[in-house]
């Protein structure tokens, strides 16, 4: 990360932002908003015990946030047997402000925690960081409860407003740009933008008073909170890094040239505390979840160990995926680990390899390809954008295998991605003659990865000749070339070339 950024640099956008920043100081009243109309107020006992449901951060910050213990699949893909949380947080300064909303599964819950944190006071605003409606489903039943609400959010993010609430921010709140600066009293909320972490609307909030970091979706995790609201109230490392792993790679994977611009931003800040829109809040050990974010971000393999993926049907790839294993353990390797890809859901699989540094693909040969779910998982770790692993291969077909080379193709076209040994080629069942084999390979393993250092790849050389760039508005994708293509679409965020702007 880049350690020049401090402070003083992300905050120095303020200095010719000044009339940006008059504007947000006299922020005032909004008109009545018309996508919803407020429920009116219910007199008896609440449902949902909001008095006993806020949870106190600071001296003035709250946590109103909503667990959801009975989703099974988040975002209708991930498993999530441990539930999933749904963070909100609210700011008692001079001005009341709101960080973000709640999924449309939660917002009776919330509702009675806004209510209560507020303690009769009227609600001045309500930064939207991060438009996905699992976060944002309640916008327009705030504006409604809340008429004289101030909703700030990005420029990108008001057409999304449109699109899920039909509120015009021109009526009920204004568009930030990075570094404006919004003076709550105490409190001064410094805004950031996040593009492609991992929606292009994305921004974070500073609090410069008390360094805290509202982080949108980055820094989350699955689960949701068994009481204990804080990282350190919990035992993250054995009981909740693999899930936040697997929230991370598999959703926000695919990003990591603008994760690693966000943390640069965030290197030379002075945080105290994260507060992220999924999972634990962090107060204490930051800079060793980050280390994690690093590795992630940059594609280096989290730890030195080698993971063995098979497909198979009648249990001769699966006999060949266990012999290479036992041989591994054998040569002294550690930290192996064997997955059927058949059984294990793909999510885990794409964690495991943002994990691990070197993984060996087993597949049998079906319909003269891949193996149907092998084929699948490959291709998505290509659009996860995984890179800079050493990978082996192992193949099998009864009478004309081909999954070996259809597999290289696709890992071939995947950065810094280095085959270990030739490929292993069995016929049915391994015999005597792929056992040594197996044998030799997993000697070849364990000896690159004791001569190999971490990560395997050097950085892409630097391009002799310079080079016109246009930049994507949208994500921040840079593409090279003296002109943009009339057809061309980013690879990121799918625009066209009328996004794109030349980078001076």
């Amino acid at each position: 990360m880049n350690k020049e950024i401090n402070r003083r640099t992300f905050l120095k956008g303020l200095a010719g932002s000044a009339a940006g920043v008059a504007a947000m100081n006299m922020m005032g009243g909004v008109a009545t908003a018309k996508a919803e109309t407020a429920a009116p107020a219910f007199e008896g006992k609440k449902q949902f015990a909001g008095a006993a449901n806020v949870r106190k951060i600071t001296d003035d910050l709250y946590y109103i946030g909503v667990n959801d213990r009975r989703i099974e699949l988040f975002e209708n893909v991930y498993p999530v047997p441990r539930g999933v949380s749904y963070n909100s947080y609210l700011l008692l300064d001079e001005k009341t402000v709101l960080f973000d909303t709640v999924d449309r599964t939660a917002i009776g819950p919330f509702f009675e925690n806004l209510e209560f944190a507020l303690g009769g006071r009227k609600l001045d605003y309500l930064i939207v960081n991060h438009m996905e409606p699992d976060h944002s489903s309640a916008i327009a039943q705030v504006v409604a409860r809340y008429p004289e609400v101030t909703v700030l959010c990005t420029e990108l993010a008001v057409s999304m407003m449109k699109q899920f609430h039909e509120i015009d921010i021109n009526k009920h709140g204004y568009a930030v740009k990075e570094g404006m600066e919004l003076n709550a009293g105490r409190h001064k909320l410094v805004f950031t933008m996040a593009p492609m972490v991992h929606w292009p609307e994305v921004m974070m909030t500073y609090d410069a008073t008390d360094k805290i970091l509202f982080s949108a979706d980055a820094f989350g995790t699955f689960g949701a909170l068994d009481g204990n609201l804080f990282a350190d109230e919990v035992n993250f490392e054995t009981e909740w890094l693999a899930d936040a792993r697997r929230y991370y790679t598999n959703i926000v994977g695919k990003y990591g040239p603008q994760v690693v611009s966000v943390l640069d931003k965030a290197s030379g800040l002075d945080i105290a505390t994260v507060c992220p829109l999924h999972g634990p809040v962090w107060r204490e050990n930051i800079g060793w979840f980050i280390d994690k974010y690093v590795k992630w971000a940059t594609y280096t393999p989290e730890e030195t160990a080698v993971l063995v993926v098979y497909g198979s049907v009648y249990g001769g790839t699966e006999n060949a995926a266990g012999i290479l294993a036992s041989q591994l353990s054998a040569a002294g390797m550690r930290n192996v680990k064997v997955l059927d890809v058949s059984k294990t859901h793909v999510s885990e699989l794409i964690a495991e390899s943002f994990r691990c540094s070197h993984i060996v693909f087993a597949s049998m040969t079906y319909n003269m390809g891949i193996f149907t779910p092998m084929k699948n998982f490959l291709l998505d770790l290509q659009a996860h954008n995984l890179q800079n692993r050493g990978y082996a291969l192992i193949e099998n077909g009864s009478w004309a295998p081909a999954a070996g080379k259809q597999m290289k193709d696709i890992l071939d076209t995947m950065p810094g991605m280095t085959q270990i040994g030739s490929t292993v080629t069995v016929r049915s069942t391994p015999n005597d003659e792929n056992a040594e084999q197996l044998a030799a390979l997993a000697n070849e393993i364990v000896t690159v990865i004791a001569g190999t250092p971490m990560p395997l790849t050097e950085a892409a050389p630097v391009a002799a000749a310079p080079v016109t760039k246009w930049r994507c508005t949208v994500c921040g994708y840079v593409y090279e070339g003296e002109t943009m293509p009339e057809d061309y679409k980013c690879p990121l965020c799918g625009v066209g070339p009328d996004k794109f702007e030349p980078v001076v």
